[in-house]
């Protein structure tokens, strides 16, 4: 990302996201639109404890300007070279967002 790459992840790849800093310090997330599996997704499967953490929750509180589709739905975010895709259903919407990225 701080080489100006891109970097994309869908589901709940975005958990490792929430990790990931900025050369400042600041979270990769912070100012950005992103997402990743929603808190009413994991309510549904009723895997909220299973997770270290929910990503739409740790977007927030790492300033991330997190959106959220309707559940199963598509839904990707473009910030920059850092795209996000909710979950499974955003995959090719977000393939796409990559390879225009690259472009």
């Amino acid at each position: 990302y701080a080489d100006n790459k891109v970097v994309a992840a869908v589901c709940h790849g975005p958990n490792c996201l929430a990790q990931c800093k900025k050369p400042d310090g600041s979270a990769l997330v912070a100012g950005g639109a992103c997402t990743g599996f929603s808190n009413s997704e994991e309510e549904a499967v009723k895997l909220t404890g299973a997770v270290p953490w929910l990503i739409e929750d740790k977007f927030k509180e790492q300033g991330g300007l997190y959106e959220k589709g309707d559940d199963w739905t598509s839904k990707v975010t473009v910030a920059g070279k850092l795209i996000c895709g909710q979950n499974p259903q955003s995959s090719e919407a977000a393939a796409d967002a990559v390879v225009a990225a690259l472009k």
